[in-house]
């Protein structure tokens, strides 16, 4: 690994959809990297298209110092949730596996910068930090951040290899059933029809959050209309 001064970025994206997993990408850059993928145009994913997400990411795969890319599935989500593990604390679980990976072999002080996912920041940091590894902790610097994602070039770039992997697995579930789900956020179209018309078809597939309220107010609905079908 590099002498220089390094960073690890990590973001994550599908907090809200009813369909699919969240992911959670971590992106290892010195100072020098950083500066040039700044240049190169790597910024929040959110800001950019998803062509241009996509090739960004490669370059980063390619030129990083390491990356390391964990997914929470719709099925692990409810079951983390049934069992007293709120989404927060499961993204903290799911960033301490990231960090625990890629800095397993680290010699070097390395400062992690996080998008953090929650309003209280202090209690969220603590609750991560206990989940760190003892000898990966001692040589570590916490930042934790709301907005990180557009402050920092590590964190931008976990941002788009978060991104990217979290639409290929949306793209896999739809060519893998055969169906149309659009982007699996509660307020697409798309994903409403889906959720109304097949979502009780697909539901034992694990690829809807069966624990969102937006699935349980479908699921109410369909079971409704069965009972009037009875009459």
């Amino acid at each position: 690994m590099s002498k220089t001064k390094l960073f690890l970025g990590i973001d994550d994206a599908g907090r809200g959809p009813v369909i699919g997993p969240m992911v959670l990408a971590g992106c290892l850059l010195d100072e020098e990297t950083g500066a040039r993928f700044k240049k190169l145009g790597v910024r929040d994913s959110k800001l950019l298209t998803p062509k241009r997400r996509e090739k960004l990411a490669e370059m980063i795969k390619e030129t990083a110092d390491g990356f390391h890319i964990v997914q929470a599935s719709a099925a692990d989500i409810d079951y983390s949730l049934r069992h007293g593990i709120n989404l927060n604390q499961l993204e903290a679980l799911k960033t301490a596996e990231i960090i625990n990976h890629i800095l397993e072999n680290a010699k070097n002080e390395v400062t992690v910068q996080i998008d953090c996912p929650s309003t209280n920041i202090p209690a969220w940091q603590n609750y991560l930090s206990d989940r760190i590894d003892e000898k990966i902790r001692k040589r570590i610097k916490l930042l934790c951040e709301h907005k990180a994602d557009v402050k920092y070039a590590a964190v931008s770039a976990a941002s788009i290899l978060a991104k990217v992997t979290r639409d290929a697995e949306i793209e896999n579930i739809k060519k893998k059933y055969g169906i149309e789900i659009g982007s699996g956020y509660p307020a697409d179209p798309l994903c409403q029809k889906f959720l109304r018309t097949e979502g009780k078809k697909y539901q034992k597939y694990g690829i809807i959050r069966e624990t969102w309220q937006t699935w349980k107010g479908h699921d109410k609905s369909i079971k409704s209309q069965k009972k009037l079908a009875e009459f």
